[in-house]
Order: structure tokens, then C-alpha cells, then sequence
């Protein structure tokens, strides 16, 4: 058979999403009276009882499938980008340098600074074009307080800017030699929106570790983790470690079962005043681990106190990213979401290829899950032989048997010698 045609037979042979086979629906509620782009949340509980990526979610308008497509609130990881410095010397005393920024808004700034055990003070200014007049934005603290266990910092927190150039003055022990440049995070279109999937005020000491333990639903994202502290203790710097493990056995395709996913960071909170120099640091959120697991998971969060007084948490949250299905809604036409195919893979719409998100866009919402009232069992597809294995291999001890006898029979037979 010519490759052609095998890839149209695989085609064609590729299951079908019809309604009798999901498992579970929702109806779509809150439609608009009007024709036009509508949109709604997809809550964390679809993803426990869809396909994994969400492949077998589909949109019916009655028995007619309707194209879709899903917008997440905004990227989990932005990519950042390194610039290098220009000009950079020293002058009146204090390191100086530029920056070309790129086009766009802009706030947080990183600066790559060497060195421990430091305070500065960094004053930016902006300007359009490098020999205009600059604009001061403001002054910024950095930090590295390493040997008091408070940890660092060289983030300057800008208010939304869009300066084509920043310049810097640097007033403290930071010589031209420790600034290797600086990376910023371009700010999306919008605010990232979340929702809570697992949220705890219940912590247990384990010597010097605080343990918060959550379990997650089958498939379902966890894109960060949020730390809510009390007022004690006042300043604080903690590593956590984040491990997720699935609470049934599962098989990977090598048929060992999935390892454990772990990642690290670090939590600081920072409010005081040191040689004369104020410090309001606070980083309360950890990106959470990437997991694929098709069983519930164990999220086990561990901060290490050390010989600190454990922080007086109020909760810790894990949140998801929010999901938004898109869709072209007729004027009063009824839709219902169906998920719970296992078979099938992804749609792929033109509409998804060639979607604009609108800002009158409507809003509605999904309904609460029920069974599908249309449910039968997809027809088992698989070959006959991978139905009944136990058969083929039934056969295959006969066919054995059977050459064994003719070979024995075949050695008991007398040649004739003429």
C-alpha cells in the first residue's frame, strides 16, 4: 500500500467525536439575546473529568458541533529579555550607565549585579531618545543581605513606563565591574487572571520544616502557589521545596511508574530600615512545578525554618491560570459542553487559526456537570486479535503442537534404501 493511501485510511479511521459517546455535559447558561462572540470560564473541576490538554471538549449547538477556541489569561513563563548596558563608568562617585529599552511597557526591571553583602541606591531616569532631557522615575533600593539570612534583592519595582531609554546612577559599594546588564518581562495586554484550585490554613511542624499537603484532581493545572503570611515573623527569607506525586500507581510507556516532580525556590519578606537605607521587599509566590498526571496528586509544599521561628501562615493557595472558551453564538440557540472521550484528539477549527478576541465580547458561564442522558460506550475499535489475546496465543500453541507432531512423525519414518 502506497504511503498516500495508508495516511488516508489513518485519516478516516481516526475516531469521531459524536454526543451518545461523552460521558458528561454542561449547559452553557447566561447566553447573550444577540448574535456575536461570547465567552466563558472553564472552572478547574472540567479538567479532572476530561481527556488530558482538554482534547475531547466539545461545543454543540443541539446536534451540530460548533467551533471554539480557549485563551489562556496570559503566558505562564514570559520570556525575558537581556539588554546590556551602554556607557557604563563612574561619575561624581557613583556607578553610572544606560539602557536601550525595547518598544512596549514595562515595570519590574532585574538587574545582574555581582557581589554580597551590599545595600545601593539606584535613581532611573527616562527619556525618548538619549539625548533628550531624562525624567526621574524614581530611586530603588538593592540588597544583598546574605549573611543576615535576609536574602536579595536587585529587582526595581518601575511604575508602568515605556521610556525608549533608562538611566542610572548607582550610589553605594557597586563598582562598574558588577553590573552585567539587566532583563525585563514585556507587560501583557492584560493582568493575569487565576483561579483557586486547593487552598489550606492547616500546617504541620516537622522539626524545622513547616508541611502544607494538598491533593489535586487528575489533570488539572497548577500554574502557582501563593503564601499568605501573618505579622510574625516581621522579616523573613525561607526556601520551600514543592514535590507532586500521583496518589495511584500509574505506568509510564516504559512501564515504570512516574517519578516524583519537585522544584525549589525561595519565599522573603523585607520591611526595615538598614544604614539608613528603606527596604520593602516581599516575594510570596513560587511558580508551581509542570505536572501531566492522570491520577489525583499528592502536592506536598515544605518551608525550611532552619533555627527560625516557623512563619505564622494564614493560607497557601494553588492557583491555576484562568481558561476562557470562546465561541460565535447564534441568537437564541442553546449550547451544552461535552467532554469525557478519552479517544479523541484535539479539534482543530479555522476559527481557533483565525481568532480575535473582542472586547464586547459577552459573558457566560458553564453549568454544573451532569451525566450525559445520551451515554453509550464507544464501540471497542481494536483489532479482534488485541480483544482476545488469550485466543492468538491459543492459536499459536496449536500451530506449534501441530509442527512438532508432523517433525516427530517425519523422524519416525524408515528411509527405503533401494
Amino acid at each position: 500500500m502506497r504511503f498516500p493511501a495508508l495516511f488516508l485510511l489513518l485519516v478516516f479511521a481516526a475516531p469521531t467525536a459524536e454526543v451518545r459517546y461523552f460521558r458528561h455535559m454542561r449547559s452553557i447558561e447566561n447566553l447573550p439575546p444577540a448574535s456575536g462572540q461570547t465567552c466563558l470560564v472553564l472552572d478547574p473541576a472540567i479538567f479532572a473529568q476530561a481527556a488530558p490538554q482538554l482534547s475531547d471538549l466539545r461545543l454543540y449547538r443541539g446536534s451540530i458541533e460548533t467551533p471554539y477556541t480557549t485563551q489562556r489569561s496570559a503566558p505562564v513563563a514570559p520570556s525575558a529579555e537581556q539588554i546590556a548596558p551602554l556607557n557604563l563608568g563612574r561619575r561624581d562617585g557613583q556607578t553610572v550607565f544606560d539602557l536601550a529599552m525595547p518598544a512596549g511597557s514595562y515595570n519590574d526591571l532585574q538587574l545582574a549585579v555581582s557581589g554580597h553583602d551590599f545595600i545601593a541606591t539606584v535613581t532611573v531616569f527616562g527619556s525618548q531618545t538619549q539625548a533628550s532631557a531624562a525624567t526621574k522615575i524614581g530611586s530603588y533600593t538593592i540588597f544583598d543581605l546574605t549573611r543576615q539570612r535576609l536574602g536579595r534583592s536587585t529587582v526595581l519595582h518601575l511604575p508602568q513606563s515605556d521610556f525608549r531609554f533608562l538611566h542610572f546612577r548607582i550610589a553605594g559599594p557597586i563598582a562598574p565591574e558588577n553590573i552585567a546588564g539587566l532583563s525585563v518581562e514585556r507587560l501583557p495586554a492584560a493582568a493575569a487572571k487565576y483561579l483557586t484550585v486547593a487552598e489550606s490554613s492547616k500546617f504541620v511542624q516537622k522539626g524545622r520544616e513547616t508541611v502544607i499537603e494538598f491533593t489535586v484532581p487528575s489533570r488539572t493545572p497548577i500554574d502557582r502557589i501563593i503564601f499568605a503570611p501573618g505579622v510574625e515573623p516581621a522579616n523573613f527569607s525561607r526556601d520551600v521545596k514543592v514535590s507532586v506525586t500521583p496518589t495511584a500507581q500509574q505506568r509510564g510507556s516504559d512501564g515504570a511508574p512516574p517519578a516524583t516532580v519537585a522544584s525549589y525556590g525561595s519565599l522573603l519578606r523585607v520591611h526595615r530600615v538598614e544604614d539608613g537605607h528603606r527596604i520593602d521587599e516581599e516575594r510570596l509566590e513560587l511558580s508551581a512545578p509542570s505536572t501531566a498526571f492522570d491520577a489525583p496528586a499528592k502536592w506536598i509544599v515544605t518551608i525550611e525554618n532552619r533555627d527560625d521561628a516557623p512563619i505564622q501562615l494564614s493560607s497557601v493557595r494553588l492557583e491555576m491560570l484562568e481558561r476562557k472558551l470562546c465561541f460565535e453564538a447564534a441568537s437564541g440557540a442553546g449550547y451544552a459542553l461535552y467532554y469525557g472521550d478519552p479517544v479523541l484528539s484535539s479539534p482543530q477549527y479555522d476559527y481557533a487559526a483565525l481568532f480575535t478576541l473582542q472586547e464586547s465580547a459577552a459573558q457566560a458561564h458553564a453549568g454544573a456537570e451532569k451525566p450525559n442522558p445520551d451515554f453509550e460506550p464507544r464501540p471497542d475499535g481494536r483489532p479482534f486479535t488485541e480483544k482476545h489475546p488469550v485466543l492468538l496465543w491459543l492459536a499459536l500453541g496449536f500451530v506449534i503442537l501441530l509442527l512438532g507432531a508432523v517433525a516427530v512423525r517425519s523422524a519416525m519414518v524408515t528411509p527405503q534404501i533401494p
